[in-house]
C-alpha cells in the first residue's frame, strides 16, 4: 500500500513537474519566438520627442509658438515629485520596485477577462510597458502585442534608469486637447507650470492618461471628478499625502481652463502676425518644416513689440484713409442666415464661427458683427465681445453717407443716405467705436472695412540688421501674404540712389552737371521716351538737385554715362537684385524687387557703407539650451578679462565687409536729405533729427514707394494694389507712403534717438550753388547754397556737363526753378555777390572752373 502510495504522488509530481517544464519551455519558445525581430529598444534613450518652438520678443516675452503636437519638454530632474507620484499613483504603483512588468497585475487582468467572457479586458501595463506601447508598439490589444511589450519592458530596465523612463513617459503621454506631457497638459489645463501645481491639479492630469475624451472637464465633469479623487486616495494610501493635505485637496472644486476658471494661456499670446510667421518661413526653409514644428527651438526674435504697434497703426492708417477717399462699400462678403438670428445665443454662435479679421486694432479695436435689423434709417447690430444695450447697438445713416455699394454686377449704386443702402439683415460686417478726440467719450458705432489696396513696411537697425517691425499687409487674417518679403514690386524712383552711387563711386560729384533734357531709345519694342513726371525738360542740372527733384531724363543719362553694367553690379552688391537686367529701363526701378531688400540696401548708406544683413532672429537655441544660431558673429575680444579698467568697456571687433566707399556714403545720405528738406518727400516729412530717403512712383502710380533713414534707423512702405492698377492720378509716394514713414518715425525717435549723420574724416566741403553747380565762396549762405562733400586731396571740376551719349534734343523750353535771373549771395566777407543766370546748352556755369 505504502509503494502503492508513493508510486501515486511519484507520478503526480512528474507530471506537474513535466507540466511546469513544459509550460516553461512553451513559454520561453513564445518569448524567444517573438522577441527574435522586436524594434531596438536601445534608440530610446536617443529618443527626443517633438517639441512645440517658441518665438520671444526682444523682452523676453512668448510671442508665438508652433508645433504639431503640443508638447513641452521636461527633462525628468525638473519634473515636481508630485506630478510623478500623482502619475505612479494612478498607473503604476509598484514602478520603482517590478523590473518592467507586474506579475500580478497581469494575473489579476487575465483572471476579470476569463471571468467576464472578455467582455471586460482591463490593462495590467505598467508605465514601463507603456513606453514600449507609445514608442516602438502599436496600440492593438492583441495578446502578441502584450508579449512583446513585457520582453521590451524587461529589456529596457536593464538599460536605462527608472527616471529615464518616466521622463519619456511624462514628457510623450497623451493628455486630450491636443497636449503631449505634463508640461503642456499643465499649462492647457490650468494655465500653469508644473512647479504650480496643486496636488488636486496633479491628480487631475494623472486621471487622463486612460481616455481623455471620456474625463472631459466640462462634458464629463463628474467622471473625471470622481476619478481624480480616486488619484487622491491612491496618493494618500502610498504615503505620498498626509491625511490633512488629502482631506483638503479631496473637497477642492474641479477646476479647469475648459470650464472658464482659468484664463487659456493662449490668451496671454498676440495674435499671429506677419513677422512671426515670416520666421516661421524662414527657420522652416533653412532647418527644414519637420524639424522647426518638432524641435523645441527658442527662437529671440529682433521684434519690438511696441514698434510693431506702431508699424501696423501706420500703414493701416495710410491704407484705411486711401480707401475711405475712393468711397465705395464692398463690405466683407460674409452673410448668416436669417434663421440662425433668431436669439442673441444663436447669432452670437453663428458669428463666432464666422472666417473674418478679428486682429485690427486702428483708432481701436474692430470688432466683427452682425446686421439684425434694418430700420427707416439706421441698422441695428449685434457685435462680438460686447454685450447688448437695453436699446441695441446701432449704425447711424450718417456714418453710411461717404459711401456708394458695390453692387454684383461691378457697378456702383447711388451715394447711400441711408443704413439700408449699404447693408443688410445677415450682413456680416466690420465696426469700430467712433469716440470724441476731447475726451474718449463714445459716440457711435461705425462701419469699417478692410481695404482693397494692400501694402507693406519695415523698419531696421542700420548697424546691426536687426528687423525691429514688419508689417506685411493691413491685417494677417485677412491674407497671410507677407507683401514686406514676396510681393515683387517695381520701385520707381526710389531705385535712383543706387545709379547715384555707381555715378559717386565712378568720379562724378554732387555738384557734376547732367543735361536735362528729352532722350530717344530704341528698343526691340520700339522707340522709348522717357520722361520727367513733371512732363517738362530743366536743361544743365547738378546732380543733387537731379534727385532731390527725382528727374527721370538726368537718371537715364547719368546711367548711360555710367554705363547699366555698372549700376546693375552696384545693385545686386546691394543686394537689391540677384541679377538685374542690363536695360536702361530699369534705371528708373522698373524691375521688380521687395521692400525688405530696399530697407536693407538704404540701411548700407546710413551706416557709412558697410554691409549689413537683414535678420529678424537675434538667436536661436535648442531644446536642451545650446545655440545653434547667433546673428551678431562681431567678436568681443575682452568681455571675459576680469582686468578691463572701471573707465573702459570691452572692445567688439567689427568684421563686416564694406560695400561702399564712406564719402560716397555720405554724399548720397547728404544728397537723399535733400530730397526731405526741399525735395519731393519735404511736403509730408518733418522729424526732429536729420533724415534722409527717397520717394518712389512708377508708371500710372501702380505702386508708391518711400525709404528712409535716420542715423540708426531705417524704414520704407511701399502702396499697391495685390493685383497691380493705377493708384490714382494724385497717388505719389511722397503723399501716401510719407506719413507712414513720418508716422512711425515719430515714435522710433522718441524710443531710439537719432543724431547727425557720421561725416567722414577724408570728406572736404565746398560751398556750391545746387542749381547751377557753381562754385560759391566760403561762408556764402542763402536757399541756393549747400555745402558739398568732396573727397579730400581730389580737386573738383566744375563746369563740365554729362549728356549721357544721347544727342541733344530739338527746340523744348528749359524751365528754371528760380528763373533765368541773376541773384544776390551773401559772401565769407558779409559782402553780397551775384550768381547766374543759370548755364546755357552752350555756356560754362557762372562759377567758371576751380
Amino acid at each position: 500500500m505504502t509503494r502503492f502510495i508513493l508510486s501515486f504522488f511519484g507520478t503526480i509530481f512528474s507530471l506537474i513537474t513535466l507540466g511546469a517544464l513544459m509550460i516553461a519551455l512553451t513559454i520561453g519558445a513564445v518569448f524567444w519566438m517573438y522577441g527574435r525581430d522586436l524594434p531596438s529598444h536601445e534608440s530610446l534613450a536617443q529618443y527626443t520627442p517633438p517639441t512645440i518652438s517658441r518665438i520671444y520678443s526682444t523682452e523676453g516675452k512668448i510671442i508665438d509658438e508652433f508645433a504639431k503636437e503640443r508638447r513641452l519638454f521636461t527633462p525628468a530632474n525638473e519634473i515636481p515629485d508630485l506630478v510623478k507620484q500623482a502619475f505612479i499613483s494612478a498607473e503604476d504603483k509598484n514602478f520603482y520596485q517590478h523590473s518592467g512588468y507586474d506579475v500580478r497585475g497581469i494575473a489579476a487582468a487575465a483572471f476579470e477577462a476569463v471571468r467576464t467572457r472578455g467582455r471586460d479586458v482591463r490593462g495590467a501595463s505598467t508605465i514601463t510597458q507603456q513606453v514600449m506601447k507609445n514608442f516602438l508598439l502599436g496600440g492593438d490589444r492583441r495578446a502578441e502585442r502584450k508579449i512583446k511589450e513585457i520582453i521590451l519592458a524587461s529589456r529596457i530596465e536593464e538599460t536605462m534608469s527608472k527616471e529615464k523612463i518616466l521622463e519619456l513617459y511624462l514628457n510623450e503621454i497623451f493628455l486630450g486637447q491636443n497636449s503631449y506631457g505634463v508640461s503642456a497638459a499643465a499649462q492647457t489645463y490650468f494655465n500653469k507650470s508644473l512647479m504650480e501645481l496643486a496636488p488636486h491639479e496633479a491628480a487631475f492630469l494623472a486621471s487622463l492618461p486612460k481616455a481623455p475624451s471620456d474625463y472631459h472637464p466640462v462634458r464629463r465633469k463628474e467622471r473625471l471628478l470622481e476619478r481624480r479623487n480616486f488619484v487622491l486616495r491612491e496618493m494618500h494610501e502610498n504615503g505620498y499625502l498626509t491625511d490633512d493635505v488629502f482631506e483638503s485637496e479631496v473637497a477642492q472644486p474641479l477646476r479647469s481652463v475648459q470650464n472658464g476658471d482659468f484664463a487659456p494661456f493662449q490668451e496671454s499670446l498676440p495674435p499671429r502676425d506677419y513677422f512671426t510667421d515670416e520666421i516661421r518661413r524662414e527657420l522652416s526653409r533653412e532647418r527644414g518644416e519637420e524639424d522647426f514644428f518638432t524641435g523645441g527651438y527658442s527662437v529671440r526674435a529682433t521684434l519690438d513689440p511696441e514698434m510693431q504697434v506702431e508699424a501696423a497703426k501706420a500703414l493701416r492708417a495710410a491704407l484705411e484713409e486711401y480707401d475711405r477717399s475712393q468711397g465705395v462699400w464692398r463690405g466683407s462678403g460674409k452673410t448668416i442666415p436669417q434663421d440662425q438670428l433668431g436669439s442673441e445665443a444663436s447669432w452670437r454662435e453663428a458669428l463666432a464661427n464666422v472666417r473674418i479679421s478679428r486682429d485690427v486694432d486702428l483708432q481701436g479695436t474692430w470688432y466683427p458683427a452682425v446686421v439684425l435689423e434694418v430700420g427707416a434709417s439706421e441698422a441695428r447690430i449685434g457685435i462680438e465681445g460686447v454685450d447688448e444695450d437695453e436699446d441695441g447697438h446701432w449704425i447711424a445713416a450718417k456714418d453710411v453717407q461717404w459711401a456708394r455699394k458695390r453692387l454684383k454686377d461691378g457697378k456702383l449704386a447711388a451715394r447711400a443716405k441711408v443704413a439700408g443702402d449699404l447693408v443688410a439683415v445677415g450682413d456680416v460686417v466690420l465696426v469700430r467705436r467712433m469716440t470724441s478726440d476731447a475726451d474718449g467719450s463714445f459716440i457711435r458705432w461705425t462701419l469699417r472695412q478692410i481695404p482693397e489696396v494692400e501694402g507693406g513696411f519695415m523698419a531696421m537697425d542700420v548697424n546691426t540688421g536687426r528687423v525691429i517691425a514688419m508689417q506685411g499687409g493691413f491685417s494677417y487674417q485677412h491674407s497671410v501674404f507677407n507683401r514686406t518679403t514676396q510681393a515683387n514690386r517695381q520701385p520707381g524712383s526710389s531705385f535712383k540712389p543706387f545709379v547715384y552711387a555707381a555715378a559717386l563711386d565712378s568720379g562724378y560729384t554732387p555738384a557734376t552737371v547732367v543735361i536735362d533734357a528729352p532722350i530717344e531709345v530704341d528698343t526691340p519694342q520700339g522707340v522709348w521716351r522717357p520722361k520727367n513726371s513733371s512732363n517738362t525738360y530743366y536743361g544743365p542740372t547738378p546732380m543733387r538737385t537731379g534727385i532731390e527733384q527725382s528727374r527721370n531724363l538726368m537718371t537715364v543719362r547719368l546711367a548711360q554715362e555710367v554705363g547699366m553694367d555698372t549700376v546693375a553690379r552696384y545693385a545686386e552688391k546691394f543686394g537689391v537684385y540677384d541679377h538685374m537686367g542690363r536695360v536702361l529701363a530699369n534705371s528708373l526701378g522698373s524691375e521688380e524687387t521687395t521692400i525688405y531688400k530696399m530697407v536693407a540696401a538704404y540701411a548700407m548708406f546710413a551706416n557709412g557703407g558697410e554691409r549689413v544683413e537683414p535678420t529678424l532672429i537675434d538667436r536661436v537655441q535648442d531644446r536642451y539650451g545650446n545655440t545653434v544660431y547667433r546673428h551678431d558673429k562681431r567678436d568681443c575680444v575682452n568681455c571675459d578679462d576680469p582686468n578691463i579698467a572701471p573707465n573702459s568697456s570691452p572692445r567688439i571687433v567689427s568684421n563686416r565687409e564694406r560695400v561702399m566707399d564712406p564719402v560716397t556714403a555720405y554724399q548720397l545720405t547728404s544728397m537723399l536729405q535733400g530730397v526731405v528738406q526741399r525735395g519731393t518727400a519735404s511736403s509730408v516729412i518733418n522729424l526732429p533729427v536729420p533724415i534722409a530717403g527717397k520717394t518712389g512712383t512708377t508708371n500710372d502710380a501702380k505702386d508708391v514707394w518711400f525709404v528712409g533713414f535716420s542715423s540708426n534707423i531705417v524704414a520704407g512702405c511701399y502702396i499697391g494694389f495685390d493685383q497691380p492698377r493705377t493708384l490714382g492720378a494724385h497717388a505719389y509716394g511722397g503723399t501716401m507712403c510719407g506719413p507712414v514713414f513720418q508716422q512711425f518715425m515719430e515714435k522710433a525717435i522718441a524710443k531710439y534717438g537719432g543724431g547727425k549723420f557720421t561725416v567722414p574724416e577724408q570728406c572736404q566741403f565746398i560751398n556750391i550753388d545746387r542749381f547751377t553747380g557753381a562754385r560759391l565762396p566760403d561762408g556764402a549762405s542763402g536757399d541756393n547754397v549747400v555745402a558739398e562733400c568732396f573727397r579730400r586731396g581730389e580737386l573738383p571740376i566744375f563746369g563740365i556737363q554729362f549728356d549721357g551719349g544721347f544727342a541733344m534734343g530739338g527746340n523744348f523750353d528749359i524751365i528754371q526753378p528760380d528763373g533765368r535771373t541773376s541773384r544776390n549771395v551773401t559772401t565769407s566777407s558779409g559782402g553780397t555777390g551775384i550768381v547766374g543766370p543759370k548755364a546755357s546748352f552752350g555756356s560754362m556755369s557762372s562759377g567758371g572752373l576751380y
